[in-house]
């Protein structure tokens, strides 16, 4: 269906993310993988769904002058929104585990952007989920950040993981958005291409 509509369309997702390459090939999408090193700095006035707004499109901006005619660049960026600040990727397992105490017994927003470029157009959209964590032991968060090595998840985390099973009690939105990829808005604005 989707894939004979962008049929004209070479998919590129700039995405190194193993949930976001597999929601594509889920949808039944034909793309190709390409990577640029981004500096995912942003200017410290921006908050919550402008952060993440923000870097997806940071990110389309690297492959601007090299995007052809038929090019369909994909970009997104996920971040954890707590208590008035974001919570990126955590670099080691102290830094990973002090997150996971700051999110304990709270609720936190996900919030994923996508941004879908040519050279004709330019679209960003995001989408927002309330996460409720129950209280974690300190036990479970050693056990997950041992187990799970979640060092390339915004907030350190991945509800599709041990740590969503047996430490979130409820979420307020969609499921996929909080693993890192708002689908439903993306499938609805290729539908609308």
């Amino acid at each position: 269906m989707l894939s004979e509509k962008l049929s004209q369309y070479h998919i590129i997702l700039a995405s190194g993310s193993p949930r976001r390459q597999q929601f594509l090939e889920e949808l039944n999408l034909n793309f190709t993988i390409q990577l640029k090193d981004t500096d995912e700095n942003y200017p410290k006035h921006l908050q919550g769904a402008e952060i993440a707004d923000y870097l997806a499109v940071l990110k389309a901006k690297a492959f601007q002058s090299e995007l052809k005619e038929n090019d369909l660049l994909i970009t997104a960026d996920t971040i954890v929104w707590l208590d008035g600040k974001s919570l990126a990727k955590s670099e080691n397992k102290e830094e990973a585990v002090k997150m996971l105490q700051e999110l304990s017994g709270k609720t936190h927003e996900v919030i994923s952007a996508c941004c879908i470029t040519t050279i004709q157009f330019q679209k960003v959209f995001h989408e927002v989920t309330k996460v409720h964590f129950k209280e974690l032991s300190d036990e479970e968060i050693e056990f997950y950040v041992t187990n799970f090595n979640p060092f390339d998840k915004a907030g350190s985390y991945g509800i599709q993981e041990w740590i969503g099973y047996s430490g979130i009690e409820k979420i307020e939105g969609s499921f996929f958005n909080v693993m890192g990829f708002p689908v439903f808005k993306f499938y609805k604005a290729l539908q609308e291409l």
